[in-house]
């Protein structure tokens, strides 16, 4: 492994025949090819059109190793070394598609524009290697292909991306973020922050004990974020609700829920107890508010009905919380 990571046993780029900057320009077009019919399969169920652009784009890398294999024929014969960016150092890389998953739009876009200008870099240095004329000008117009990819995608996007068609994908894309990522973060949150309320503050004043205060908010931040977690995974697989993956779901109500319970818990750390406690109201208030702001932003909730649901429920379970403690 500190083998692969330092570079020893590679090839450097200099030592490179020209036969051997053919073969390792082949292979790297065969690979980005597969990268991008991946990137197609990935995305033809929820982007079809998006699909079709990426599906193009391997063909025409198709085109460019056809070209190469060619004039590989021509000045080598048929036997192409076996060589790969692997085998090259400070050869730039590739992530498979599963590496950079869920494949979102603009990720895989941006990888692709990423991929090509590394291309690009290649075939001009691999020019400046060769003394055939027929070999530098192929090289060279491969390297004017790569650079003009950018206008290729754009022409592909007008073709199979019009601006309806584009804005309906975001429109899916963003819906799905928020279906798989913020409703149940958002769920999370609300639970952690409102539920561990009355626990919290009533050991508070129950006890007048930060320390023991500490210890019942962890508790109930912890518990109640595997609960929300493993309920938010086990009860809808997303197949037929399309809200995608449960494990991201799972994760995301989790965290948040341990995450909104920990606010106001963490202040009971400070040995003082009313400095504690004014602390950790002072924190709800935030937490509440924030909620009531993200129901806005993404929930599309009028920001005033937001905030008084969320700081009535709120203010009502402290309420409970200092009561009972007190009791």
């Amino acid at each position: 492994m500190l083998a692969r990571v330092l570079g020893f046993g590679r090839r450097s780029f200099d030592s490179l025949s020209e036969q051997e900057v053919l073969a390792l320009a082949i292979s790297s077009e065969e690979d980005d090819a597969r990268i991008y019919r991946a990137y197609a399969d990935g995305l033809l169920d929820a982007y079809p059109s998006s699909a079709a652009v990426f599906e193009e784009m391997a063909k025409e890398e198709d085109r460019h190793r056809a070209s190469l294999i060619e004039l590989h024929r021509r000045r080598f014969g048929e036997r192409i070394p076996l060589i790969r960016r692997e085998h090259v150092r400070g050869y730039y890389e590739r992530k498979p598609d599963w590496l950079v998953r869920p494949l979102g739009l603009e990720k895989v876009r941006v990888q692709a524009e990423r991929m090509e200008e590394q291309a690009r870099r290649f075939y001009e240095e691999a020019a400046k290697r060769t003394e055939d004329a027929g070999t530098r000008k192929l090289l060279g117009d491969l390297a004017a292909a790569e650079k003009g990819h950018e206008s290729l995608a754009r022409r592909l996007g007008e073709k199979h991306l019009p601006e309806d068609v584009r804005a309906q994908e975001h429109a899916d894309e963003r819906r799905q973020f928020i279906l798989t990522y913020v409703q149940p973060g958002l769920a999370g949150l609300m639970d952690g922050s409102v539920s561990t309320l009355a626990p919290i503050f009533a050991a508070a004043f129950a006890t007048g004990d930060t320390w023991q205060t500490f210890l019942v908010g962890l508790s109930a931040s912890v518990g109640a974020g595997i609960s929300m977690g493993f309920t938010e995974a086990a009860h809808d697989d997303g197949k037929l609700s399309g809200r995608g993956s449960p494990v991201a779901r799972g994760f995301s109500s989790g965290i948040m829920t341990t995450i909104g319970g920990l606010g106001h818990t963490l202040p009971y750390l400070i040995p003082h107890f009313w400095t504690a406690t004014a602390v950790a109201a002072a924190l709800v208030f935030v937490e509440l508010w924030a909620i009531a702001f993200i129901q806005n932003r993404f929930m599309e909730t009028p920001f005033l009905r937001a905030a008084f649901q969320v700081v009535l429920g709120g203010g009502l379970v402290l309420a409970a919380g200092v009561l009972i403690g007190s009791a």
